[in-house]
């Protein structure tokens, strides 16, 4: 039976396998890939290419400066792709009497003939019964056609599947393996077009059930998910094989608890699955499905009535994700976290976790905000070792008997010891110190430059916390300013040391000379004898300080340890007090998570003073707002990783620590730089659309089920529709009497129900009013409210609309209907020269093979390394292998001029061509990105004679260079003088010699008159100007009436493949540079020298520290 129903599964998957329907349904992680379709088979032909006629042209919408972007161009559709039907079928279960005569599964098939076969799966294979509509007749029909494999069985009895399914197999050949290999995570598209929905008896049976995919034929049929991925983080991990294999399976049980959990969110909320507590209030169920436990992220029982109700219930499960993940990043043998995943799905977030203890177990943390504390020894110490790499600092707090607790964690950190014998922790929401920029505190005053900025700012919810991100660089900072303090102290030291060396030498002297003479009286003795003493007593104490700094050196040079004498002490005192360390003695900088909890009190006698503890906190928060906004907006001026989009730019303020609560401060900031407008659009619109969203999230929660579609497109339209929106159930109404209406798009579902109809009572004005005051509460900002991006609304929401184009400008029409909506899915949170370039390239392959092992084929580190070997490769002359590895990587992310160096024009414009679209759809045209892009397709279009066209493009990449890298950047000489060649090229030599001037005047001002590029440029020049003069000459020829004067034709020399390929290589920074095998050997013993000198100096710091740290 399980082989049966494996086997019809393959043959399914096989039929659907070219339908794109589940990739837009977001089914068994399928994605979309449009490559084979925008180069039209280009890039994966294998044999060589026939000299052809490059089409050049590209859509109106793609050039510069066009106000057309068309959104059905997102998801290009090949005239032929419409996939060749074969055959529809459905399956039923034998009854028990046929069991016995090994029946496995009964077929009901249609053929393309329409032809109707009922097929009998048994243990030899499939064969035709005599079953009909009306009667049940499991006999072998006659003939039978018994085969071993359905698909044989349905070539036999369908001349027509025979014909169809050569072709599906023929164009299932063509397409690359990634485009049918499928995601590691479920991805969804925003956009889809209208679906045929076809009878699939597989796609029914899943829908309806609580496995994925093949779960059902796996020995144990339910999957203990928690055991599972303990089991594989306790895999041995010595060696790098047996690392690979542990990396591999976590990876792979944690990819398929996303997947179960997701699954069993939308089954909860769909209505699929019975509450555990069915006599409770909606808000307030809990939920079991395929051993996950679900809640709802709502304050059920006043929890967190302190800390801001639902707002903080709603941020909980964020923090307590967080947490998890960075305890599962120290991956510390014998600490275990529960598997937790955060699902956001039609208004209510969910947290799944693996179902858990009840709260009597445990053994450490509390339950209760702290009035009942526990401790576990063991506990303490696995919670210590994380906490060094956590930065937590180990804390006394006192229970409702006045009795001292340790605890190693924040009090809300619970531990259980699970029937497993394993040591778990939950309840992590806590695990990071609090911001205080966010906490209003009584008789807690911030520094000034903070108040300056407009902190501190009440927030929502009282959970505010810092990242880890941000921790980790402020400890890096004060561990610098106090190497630097301490260093600047002990360098003092040697100063005077050397002074009272030279003041000792310049006396001896002297007094050698004074007894030669020997001519001084009595008096002037008498005065020498009282220097003398002074010189003396000077001597000893500067004896003393050498004897001390001797030590010092000796301690920090050979790591004896000495004691340390008073001064040195001091010296540690005063940089440990300097940069806030917690001791006086050593560098020890950890935070305390419990430190402004409510409720919390501590015992200061058996801890650090409390006033240290949070001075550090606020000098973090301070940290963040001083160093890490205004680093960052510096970072994003050398637009070296400029952000595309809001999660881009999310992710970069991520990564240096500053959260998102923070975006309208630096909104803000970005909007006092001009060159960084493009990003403050980012921002701005990243800032309108959060608060959208969590308007949105309510208004759903509001909705019946029958009106979801009908509610969703009357909130888009009170969002973006600049005309007056009526009410959609009023308009219900009104349309009962008017028949015209009913013919009309978007006309209404006449089984909506009106019962709860509050949602369409949202108006534009209403939507705004709430839009500001979320602006003004939640981001601490009220900017520019024009700016948004449609497809980051719908990315956020889970939105799917219908695939046409939209008309924002229409003032009488409304912008979207009830039809265009066409599904909600759920939103998850998981968290040089030839010989260098070998080495390089083998140790990228290197990665690449441990990611693919640890990952599998689909994942974006993968794609990032397959495009680094690409690059490699093209830097090395392998043109071909470049094409290979970059055609993999663009089926992640997007070809570049690769295709162009191995003489595939059309397949490098079209690609260009693409990512320009995608760009411009993402951000717009202001951009750095887009000038980069202008830039390649220029330069393309040049080579091919295309000049009228590529100068299009280069005239905006130079306006561009000018707005974001300045009108005297390196960039925008280059640019200059690539449109200089191409007017050159079309014979305006007047244009291009004042082009070439002003490239000139900026490597001259930049790089001086004697480099290379100046020297070029000089040259250019004179080419130019002497080819002006022959041509002005003519012309004066031909308007003085000279007999036989004509213009001279224009010579014009088509670039050749290496000079294009050479400005290619420029703009997008791919330098070669010619290095002897002498000049190699000399670099590596250079790397040598300097290696060996930074070891010895970590060594002296280390036996510095040692010597600091017993003392």
């Amino acid at each position: 039976m399980r082989e049966a129903r494996i086997h019809v599964r393959h043959v399914r998957d096989l039929l659907k396998s070219l339908d794109p329907a589940d990739a837009y349904n977001g089914v068994e992680c399928n994605s979309l890939s449009f490559l084979n379709t925008i180069t039209q088979g280009d890039v994966l032909e294998k044999k060589k290419m026939r000299p052809e006629s490059v089409d050049c042209t590209p859509p109106d919408y793609i050039m510069p400066d066009s106000k057309d972007r068309p959104l059905t161009a997102l998801q290009p559709q090949l005239k032929d792709q419409k996939v060749p039907q074969c055959i529809k079928f459905g399956v039923e279960p034998p009854p028990g009497f046929r069991k016995l005569h090994g029946d496995l599964m009964y077929l009901y098939v249609v053929t393309l003939e329409d032809k109707h076969y009922h097929i009998s799966a048994c243990s030899r294979g499939f064969y035709i019964n005599q079953s009909t509509a009306e009667e049940f007749n499991p006999k072998h029909a006659s003939p039978s056609h018994l085969c071993h494999s359905l698909i044989e069985l349905l070539n036999q009895i369908s001349p027509q599947f025979k014909r169809n399914f050569s072709t599906l197999q023929k164009k299932r050949s063509q397409r690359h393996p990634f485009e049918r290999v499928t995601t590691p995570y479920q991805l969804y598209a925003w956009t889809s077009p209208i679906l045929e929905h076809t009878l699939d008896a597989i796609r029914a049976e899943d829908t309806f059930s609580s496995k994925l995919g093949y779960e059902e034929h796996i020995p144990g049929q339910t999957r203990d998910w928690n055991e599972e991925l303990q089991t594989t983080r306790e895999l041995p991990r010595k060696t790098l094989p047996e690392r690979l294999l542990r990396e591999r399976a976590i990876f792979k049980v944690h990819s398929d608890f996303v997947a179960a959990a997701t699954r069993g969110a939308m089954a909860v909320i769909d209505g699929n699955v019975m509450a555990i507590n069915p006599g409770e209030e909606a808000k307030m169920q809990m939920f079991i499905w395929n051993n996950i436990f679900f809640s709802l992220g709502f304050d059920v029982r006043d929890h967190y009535k302190e800390l801001g109700g639902d707002a903080a219930a709603l941020v909980a499960p964020r923090n307590d994700l967080q947490g998890v993940h960075v305890y599962s990043a120290v991956d510390l043998p014998g600490l275990y976290t529960l598997g937790t995943v955060v699902i956001d799905y039609r208004g209510p977030l969910f947290r799944g976790i693996l179902e858990r203890e009840q709260e009597q177990s445990v053994v450490y943390g509390s339950i209760d905000f702290g009035k009942t504390v526990l401790s576990h020894p063991k506990y303490l110490d696995l919670l210590n070792k994380a906490g060094q790499q956590l930065k937590i600092l180990p804390h006394h707090v006192l229970n409702d008997k006045e009795e001292p607790v340790e605890l190693c964690s924040s009090v809300e950190c619970k531990g259980i010891i699970g029937n497993d014998g394993r040591h778990y922790i939950l309840d992590l929401l806590r695990t990071f110190p609090p911001d205080v920029n966010f906490l209003k505190l009584e008789g807690e005053e911030l520094t000034k430059e903070v108040k300056a900025l407009g902190f501190p700012i009440e927030h929502k919810h009282k959970l505010c916390c810092l990242r880890q991100e941000l921790i980790d660089s402020f400890v890096d900072s004060r561990y610098m300013m106090f190497i630097k303090y301490a260093a600047y102290h002990l360098q003092q030291l040697n100063l005077r040391k050397n002074e009272e060396n030279k003041n000792r030498k310049a006396l001896e002297e002297k007094s050698e000379v004074d007894e030669n003479k020997n001519i001084e009286n009595k008096e002037e003795e008498n005065s020498k004898d009282k220097a003398k003493e002074k010189d003396d007593n000077e001597e000893k104490k500067s004896q003393l300080e050498e004897a001390e700094a001797k030590k010092i050196v000796e301690s920090i040079t050979d790591g004896s340890k000495l004691e340390l004498e008073e001064s040195t002490k001091n010296i540690v005192r005063t940089a440990s007090i300097a940069v806030g360390s917690l001791k006086d003695t050593e560098f020890d900088i950890r935070f305390n998570p419990d430190v402004y909890s409510p409720g919390i009190r501590h015992s200061e006698s058996l801890d650090p003073q409390l006033t240290k503890q949070r001075q550090l906190v606020k000098d973090a928060a301070e940290f963040l707002l001083t160093v890490q906004i205004p680093t960052f907006i510096r970072d994003c001026l050398d637009h070296s990783s400029a952000p595309m989009d809001g999660f881009t730019l999310s992710e970069a303020m991520h990564n240096r620590g500053i959260n998102i609560r923070y975006l309208g401060k630096v909104t803000n900031l970005l909007a006092k730089v001009k060159q960084l407008e493009y990003l403050h659009s980012i921002a701005a619109s990243e800032l309108v659309l959060r608060s959208a969203k969590h308007i949105f999230t309510v208004y759903l929660q509001g909705c019946e089920m029958m009106n979801l579609a009908v509610a969703t497109a009357h909130f888009l339209n009170c969002f973006l529709y600049s005309g007056p929106v009526a009410n959609p159930v009023q308009g219900q109404e009104e349309s009962k009497n008017n028949k015209k209406r009913n013919k009309r798009r978007g006309r209404p579902n006449p089984l909506s129900c009106i019962d709860n109809n509050e949602w369409a009572n949202l108006t534009p004005k209403t939507l705004w009013a709430q839009l500001k005051a979320e602006l003004k509460s939640y981001l601490t900002t009220s900017c520019c409210l024009t700016m948004w991006k449609r497809q980051s609304f719908c990315l956020k929401t889970g939105l799917q609309i219908l695939l046409r184009d939209y008309n924002f400008e229409s003032k009488n029409k409304l912008i979207f209907y009830e039809e265009d909506i066409l599904n909600i899915f759920p939103i998850g949170k998981i968290k040089s020269n030839r010989v260098t370039s070998r080495a390089g390239y083998e140790l990228i392959s290197e990665a690449l093979n441990l990611l693919n092992n640890v990952y599998g084929a689909m994942h974006p580190e993968i794609a990032q390394c397959l495009r680094m070997i690409a690059r490699l490769n093209y830097i090395m002359g392998d043109h071909g292998e470049a094409m290979a590895y970059q055609q993999k990587a663009v089926l992640m992310h997007i070809l570049r001029y690769i295709a162009f160096a191995n003489s595939q024009v059309s397949t490098a414009l079209k690609l260009l061509y693409r990512a320009r679209y995608l760009a411009v759809i993402v951000c717009g045209e202001n951009h750095p990105e887009v000038a980069l892009l202008d830039s390649n397709i220029s330069l393309i279009l040049h080579a091919v004679g295309e000049y009228e066209l590529s100068l299009r493009f280069l005239e905006k990449a130079l306006a561009l260079n000018i707005k974001y890298y300045g009108a005297k950047s390196l960039k925008v000489a280059v640019s200059y003088h690539l449109v200089a060649r191409t007017q050159s090229c079309m014979g305006n030599f007047r244009s291009a010699l004042n082009n070439e001037k002003e490239a000139y005047a900026i490597y001259k001002q930049q790089l001086g008159e004697n480099h290379d590029k100046t020297k070029e440029s000089s040259e250019c020049l004179k080419h130019l100007t002497q080819q002006a003069v022959v041509l002005q000459k003519k012309m004066n020829e031909i308007y003085t009436g000279k007999n036989g004067a004509a213009l001279p034709p224009i010579q014009i020399q088509p670039p050749s493949m290496g000079s294009v390929l050479e400005m290619l290589n420029v703009i997008n920074g791919i330098l070669f540079v010619q290095i002897s095998q002498e000049d190699i050997e000399n670099f590596k013993a250079e790397i040598e020298k300097r290696q060996l000198s930074e070891e010895s100096e970590e060594q002296e710091e280390k036996t510095a520290l040692e010597a600091v740290e017993s003392h």
